[in-house]
């Protein structure tokens, strides 16, 4: 199933306002709630996504190799790695700063991108690859992120669907080692290694992005060649 009917740049749009309109809310205890990603507060979530458009810009500027060099001189080999730099760069720094810093260089990020048009090529650490394909996963990204801090509303049913065409179309891009199948616009039914299993389409896309609850049975070799955007 191809991609072309939707608009990543609305999409990202969208889902960079939702998150915009939510930070605007918080209050000081509510930046320090834990957030669903693994040791990171509601506030380094807002953090990484700040840092997050250091690797954005140098996509958009052609200027990787700079990138590199600077990764290899602050000890940075992985992508791990450098999550954790964002968030740690930050903490020092009052939120209200940090919020401004995602918003001005985020914006940038959404406007260039929207001025180079889907068919352009973005540079990028895995090669070349088509802007409107990077944008979704960028999309994807914020609505995982979204969930991740709280946000409300996360399983409106166009919100659902499309973040789920967006994940089983980087598994087939990916060449992933499972077959997906949907009964019309219900469960899917997904098999790999030899096991299978039914998810709803919630369930399909949080463990596309490395999200489903452990409390949901799945055979872990289902987990893991499912998982393809985080």
């Amino acid at each position: 199933m191809g991609l072309n009917d939707l608009d990543p740049f609305a999409l990202f749009d969208a889902e960079a306002e939702r998150l915009d309109h939510y930070f605007a809310g918080l209050d000081d205890a509510a930046w320090m709630r834990a957030s669903r990603c693994v040791g990171w507060t509601v506030r380094d979530v807002l953090a990484h996504l700040a840092g997050q458009e250091t690797y954005n810009h140098a996509c958009l500027e052609n200027d990787l190799a700079s990138l590199s060099e600077w990764m290899v001189s602050g000890n940075i080999s992985t992508v791990t790695e450098f999550n954790d730099w964002t968030v740690r760069a930050r903490r020092d720094r009052p939120v209200g700063e940090v919020l401004e810093e995602w918003r001005s260089k985020n914006g940038d990020t959404r406007r260039r991108l929207r001025s180079l048009g889907r068919h352009a090529t973005l540079p990028t650490m895995s090669g070349p690859y088509p802007v409107g394909l990077q944008v979704f996963h960028y999309a994807s990204e914020y609505a995982t992120h979204a969930d991740d801090v709280g946000v409300p509303d996360p399983a409106s049913p166009a919100r659902v669907r499309w973040r789920a065409r967006v994940g089983r179309f980087v598994l087939a891009e990916r060449a992933a080692a499972v077959a997906v199948d949907q009964d019309g616009d219900g469960d899917y039914t997904v098999r790999a290694a030899g096991v299978e299993a039914r998810l709803t389409p919630s369930e399909f896309v949080a463990a596309t992005v490395g999200r489903l609850a452990e409390t949901r049975p799945l055979d872990p070799r289902l987990r893991a060649a499912l998982r393809c955007l985080a």
